[in-house]
């Protein structure tokens, strides 16, 4: 049996700024690099084969936190960056509403309905093709073991929606996805999947 651990980045300055940041990058904050060690500690008894990252910085940074003085190979993969969310990235929540309140709400409270156009964007359609195969390509090369992936907030939501066939409009119907969050994924010889952990943040509470 194959064991996907999930997770998210930690905490980015971007992320205390409000400040939307998909395919850009800032850096990790104190308290984002106390949760990945957090999350390592966590997860230190765990043999991983292989972990796979996002190339954004914010991922590699985690990534590198995460496995801290052990050898373990760490494969960067540009399908698991965050979203591209186009003329929105490195702006606030607030300047983004001024101009795209509609859009900006509808990728959150109906995303189904979010149009990517206006501010040239990624589609919610596009980020689930390409993350559906990488998905596909680390599940078809890793049969049995442990594996960790370190992705992004969208990304690590429609990892979920992917693997539950569930449509695009139930896409935010799991919990919050917090920094350093761990979901936990069994995946048997015939390919079923099951749920063990979803988005959870126990280990966070171990300070």
């Amino acid at each position: 049996m194959l064991t996907i651990y999930l997770t998210r980045h930690g905490e980015t300055e971007w992320n205390i700024e409000n400040r939307l940041q998909g395919s850009k990058d800032s850096n990790l904050t104190s308290n984002g690099i106390r949760d990945a060690k957090l999350l390592g500690k966590e997860l230190s008894e765990v043999k991983f084969s292989k972990i796979y990252t996002s190339s954004s910085k914010r991922a590699v940074t985690t990534a590198n936190i995460l496995t801290s003085d052990r050898s373990i190979q760490l494969i960067q993969e540009d399908d698991l960056k965050e979203i591209n969310f186009g003329d929105w990235e490195g702006k606030t929540k607030i300047e983004i509403n001024e101009q795209f309140k509609n859009e900006f709400e509808s990728l959150w409270s109906s995303p189904h309905l979010y149009d990517h156009a206006p501010h040239r964007g990624e589609s919610l359609e596009d980020l689930r093709n390409r993350v559906g195969d990488v998905i596909q390509k680390i599940v078809n090369s890793n049969e049995e073991g442990n594996v960790l992936i370190v992705t992004h907030a969208v990304v690590l939501a429609t990892i979920v929606a992917y693997l539950k066939q569930s449509p695009t409009e139930k896409l935010w119907d799991i919990p919050y996805v917090h920094g350093t969050s761990l979901t936990i994924i069994h995946v048997n010889q015939d390919k079923n999947i099951e749920f063990k952990l979803l988005c959870d943040t126990s280990h966070l509470e171990k300070i």
